[in-house]
């Protein structure tokens, strides 16, 4: 009954409700809207030394930035963009990355103690001499030999999503 009543329905609102086309003449489409919408872009910018801990990132391009010893700790980056980026020295203790671009860029000596990377791109970039205790990768795209050199340094356990850093790598 309800399947027929569905079925005789569906054509009336369809003629009711009025059709919207969506405005992509400013050449962004609907997606790219709802995904960057109330973010700010620090793409191509220098925030070296800058101070980020704790600010809700989601989804902010920082491609091509220089951010060499920048406090991200505890900051929500889920989706950010790194690519191509210059994080050398900064903190990224606690923070969420999950899902977040971050291929050829620098993270030579980033603190990425408990931060959570789950499913993130990092192929082409540099983690050499990163702290990573804690740190979650599970799921995560990175060169053979940076998960080797990360692999020698794994040791504990992520507090928020309860992976052990060496079995997200998968050593």
């Amino acid at each position: 009954m309800l399947t027929l009543l569905l079925s005789l329905l569906l054509p009336l609102l369809v003629l009711v409700l009025p059709a919207t086309a969506l405005d992509t003449s400013a050449g962004v489409g609907l997606q790219d809207r709802a995904l960057f919408q109330e973010t700010v872009d620090y793409t191509l910018t220098n925030q070296s030394g800058g101070d980020f801990h704790g600010q809700h990132l989601a989804n902010t391009s920082f491609a091509g930035a220089v951010g060499r010893g920048a406090n991200f700790s505890g900051a929500d980056l889920h989706g950010a963009i790194f690519t191509q980026g210059a994080f050398a020295e900064a903190d990224f203790s606690g923070a969420d990355l999950s899902d977040a671009l971050m291929d050829r860029a620098d993270f030579a000596g980033t603190n990425l103690r408990d931060a959570v990377l789950t499913g993130i791109i990092a192929s082409g970039s540099s983690f050499s001499d990163a702290q990573i205790a804690g740190a979650d990768f599970s799921d995560a795209l990175l060169d053979l030999d940076d998960q080797r050199r990360l692999c020698r340094d794994a040791d504990g356990v992520n507090p928020v999503t309860g992976v052990a850093t060496l079995d997200s790598l998968g050593c």
